[in-house]
C-alpha cells in the first residue's frame, strides 16, 4: 500500500465495517472477500497494537470468577505492570484472566487494551478495557498479540491457553519470533505439565532437548515477573515471524 494511502485509512473499523468494505470490493461468498477481510484485520491490529509502545500479553482461563485466587493474582500482576512499568496491558478483552489483567490496569491507570473476538456465542468485552480491537478470524487476533508484545504471561487455562503458549514456544524454539520471555505464572497449574514434558517429551520419547527447558519459566514469584518485563528488549515488530 501506498504511504498516501496508509496515511488515509479509516481507524477503529468494526468486524462488519471491514467485511462490509470487502463485500464491496469483491462479492458476496468470494475467496477473495474472505482473504480481504483477514488482510485488514491483521493490518488494523498490528498497526493498533504498534502505537501503544511496549506491551505484555496475559493468557488465561474465561472462566474464573473475580473472588478466585487466580482472577485476583493476574489482577495484581496487571496493576504493578501498569503503575510500576507503565507498560499496556493487552488481552482477549473478555471475562476471567483476561478481565483480571485488564481490571488491574484500568484501576492502575494504564492503557488496558481488548482484542476481542466474534464468536456464535458473543463473548461479552469486560468492562475495564480502555480500548478495543475487533476480530472476527482466531488466527489474526493470535498472531496481532503475540506480534510486537515484549512478554508473554500464562495463568492457568484450559485448551485454548495451551494452544496460546505451545504456539507461542514453538514459534520461539524455531527462531521466529526472537527472544520473547514466556512465563507460565502459578506452580501448581504448569508443574505437572512440566512433568509431563520431562517424563515423556524429553526422558522417553527424546521428541524435545534438555536446551528447550530453557525457553519459558515457571514461577509464583511476582517480583521476578516484574524484573523480567522490566528487562525484556523492545519488539516493535521487528523481530516477529521472520
Amino acid at each position: 500500500m501506498e504511504p498516501q494511502a496508509k496515511k488515509m485509512r479509516p481507524k477503529k473499523l468494526t468486524v462488519d465495517d471491514i467485511k462490509s468494505g470487502c463485500i464491496t470490493l469483491y462479492g458476496e461468498n468470494n475467496e477473495e472477500t474472505q482473504l480481504c477481510m483477514i488482510q485488514e484485520e491483521l493490518r488494523q491490529g498490528i498497526d493498533m497494537i504498534q502505537s501503544y509502545n511496549k506491551s505484555v500479553t496475559f493468557y488465561g482461563s474465561a472462566r474464573f470468577p473475580e473472588d478466585h485466587p487466580e482472577y485476583k493474582r493476574a489482577r495484581s500482576i496487571a496493576y504493578r505492570i501498569a503503575k510500576e512499568l507503565d507498560y499496556t496491558v493487552l488481552s482477549g478483552g473478555g471475562p476471567g484472566i483476561m478481565e483480571a489483567a485488564n481490571r488491574g490496569a484500568f484501576e492502575a491507570g494504564g492503557r488496558s487494551v481488548g482484542l476481542t473476538i466474534t464468536l456464535p456465542h458473543e463473548q461479552n468485552t469486560n468492562k475495564y478495557v480502555t480500548d478495543v480491537i475487533p476480530f472476527y478470524f482466531f488466527f489474526a487476533r493470535k498472531i496481532s498479540m503475540s506480534y510486537t508484545t515484549e512478554v508473554c504471561l500464562f495463568f492457568a487455562g484450559g485448551f485454548g491457553t495451551f494452544d496460546e503458549f505451545f504456539e507461542m514456544l514453538t514459534l520461539k524454539q524455531t527462531g521466529k519470533i526472537g527472544d520473547v520471555p514466556l512465563i507460565l505464572v502459578g506452580t501448581e497449574f504448569w508443574n505437572p505439565m512440566q512433568k509431563v514434558i520431562d517424563d515423556m517429551l524429553l526422558d522417553k520419547f527424546k521428541t524435545v532437548s534438555k536446551e528447550d527447558m530453557n525457553l519459558y519459566i515457571i514461577t509464583d514469584d511476582e517480583e521476578k515477573i516484574l524484573d523480567i518485563i522490566k528487562n525484556s528488549k523492545m519488539r516493535n515488530g521487528k523481530d516477529a515471524f521472520q
